[in-house]
């Protein structure tokens, strides 16, 4: 009895081992598959409007796609901010747009028009600290956007004629098509000089850039 049992857990055992390393390799299969598509379209990563920070001559281009809505994207906020001050000179951020979620563009458009006033950067900002607010997912209330812009020195009201420019709807359908293009289907995604991070967290996002410096 005691035997039937050993063999009975040996057998279980041996079982698991093959369904964890057949799903590993399944995982690399995509992973190795998703790297070579992303490699035959590094012309979609960036666009000449794309939003960007950091040195031209970065040793480094980190490319992410994000929702301003996206709690995921607000939690690698800072973490970004901190790798780009911790390699100022080597760094280049491009900004892509994934708009997933129901007041995302409203949110970009409101991006667009702050880089008019020259307060992108300080637009995002604002938007990821007060997202729990305006941007929850149970009751989003968009329009208390409004009342935090001041808070970066932002002219609301010329914001507010500034988001219907037309050109705003182009740049999101553009990177809508890209984001299809290059199977992207979750925030923030990251691109590390055009290799895509296909583990996710702060660490493994480290770890790449690092190995490209």
């Amino acid at each position: 009895m005691k035997n039937k049992k050993t063999v009975i857990l040996g057998v279980t055992t041996l079982l698991l081992a093959i369904f964890l390393g057949a799903s590993l390799w399944y995982k690399n299969q995509q992973n190795e598959s998703f790297t070579k598509e992303v490699s035959k379209k590094q012309s979609m990563l960036e666009r000449d409007y794309s939003p960007t920070l950091g040195p031209d001559d970065a040793k480094v281009t980190l490319v992410e796609f994000l929702d301003p809505e996206c709690e995921s994207c607000r939690a690698f906020y800072p973490f970004v901010k901190e790798l780009m001050a911790k390699y100022p000179n080597d760094i280049r951020l491009v900004v892509r747009y994934a708009p997933f979620h129901g007041n995302s563009k409203f949110a970009i458009k409101i991006l667009e028009a702050a880089r008019k006033q020259n307060k992108y950067w300080e637009a995002l900002g604002v938007l990821f600290y007060f997202q729990p607010q305006w941007g929850d997912h149970h009751n989003p209330q968009p329009e208390l956007i409004w009342n935090y812009l001041p808070q970066a020195g932002i002219d609301v009201e010329q914001i507010k004629k500034d988001m219907d420019d037309p050109k705003f709807v182009e740049i999101i359908e553009q990177d809508v098509s890209d984001v299809k293009d290059l199977g992207v289907r979750a925030t923030p995604s990251f691109f590390v000089n055009g290799k895509p991070l296909t583990e996710f967290g702060f660490n493994q996002l480290q770890a790449l850039i690092e190995s490209e410096l």
